[in-house]
């Protein structure tokens, strides 16, 4: 009996030993790779920043993390080596009220006010309430943020806006962007809070790949 007993002890202490090596070495062994921070964008898609490595942010006026983000994309702007980057946004259309926005954008862009704009814009959204369901409240927001309604509604309507939001719903779809606020670099690569790790991380992965491709340009044989 005594010798049974002593059996199963021993047993049990070698079960315990398996599972504590085992558990050991599942924790040693990582079950994938790290993320690199982005997901590459397949097929690449063309850029129009010449020389420049092109950084473009889909946002909306709509989306509430994107005025939240903003504070980081202003602050990642102003260290950039501009002769080497070139930035830009795209509104995202994905829905009625998204598509609204983005034409309001595309109206003050083509008035040369929407870097005035921009930050005013989201303000006075989510920090003043203002509503805007249609185009002429649009034009009423743009309004009380000084820009001449009559030269707005004209610019909003225009065949060049219109063409802008098809253009965008294109890219939207070939960039495969499924979220705001996202960055895209060099028309290869698209980087969002999720896969950066954090809406706090997402311009040190932007950094990255700014650099792998100028690195890459500077290598790279170039056509006589």
């Amino acid at each position: 009996m005594r010798r049974s007993v002593i059996n199963l002890f021993q047993f049990v202490a070698l079960m315990l030993s398996t599972l504590i090596a085992m558990n050991s070495h599942a924790q040693s062994t990582p079950t994938q790779a790290a993320s690199p921070g982005y997901i590459a964008i397949s097929p690449p898609q063309p850029t129009s920043s010449g020389d420049k490595v092109e950084v473009i942010e889909v946002f909306s006026y709509g989306c509430i993390h994107c005025a939240q983000f903003q504070t980081s994309v202003d602050a990642w702007r102003k260290r950039i080596d501009k002769s080497a980057v070139q930035f830009s946004y795209l509104p995202a259309p994905f829905n009625p009220l998204f598509s609204l926005l983005a034409r309001g954008y595309y109206a003050a862009d083509s008035l040369g006010v929407s870097e005035k704009t921009h930050q005013r814009v989201f303000d006075a959204l989510f920090v003043n309430g203002k509503q805007v369901n249609n185009l002429p409240t649009l034009a009423d927001l743009y309004a009380s943020l000084g820009v001449d309604r009559v030269a707005f509604m004209k610019a909003a309507q225009s065949f060049v806006v219109e063409s802008q939001l098809r253009r965008a719903d294109d890219l939207m779809q070939a960039y495969r962007v499924d979220g705001t606020p996202t960055i895209i670099v060099a028309g290869k690569y698209r980087v969002t809070g999720e896969s950066a790790g954090g809406n706090d991380k997402v311009f040190t992965v932007v950094d990255t790949l700014i650099a792998k491709e100028r690195k890459l340009a500077k290598t790279s044989p170039k056509m006589q």
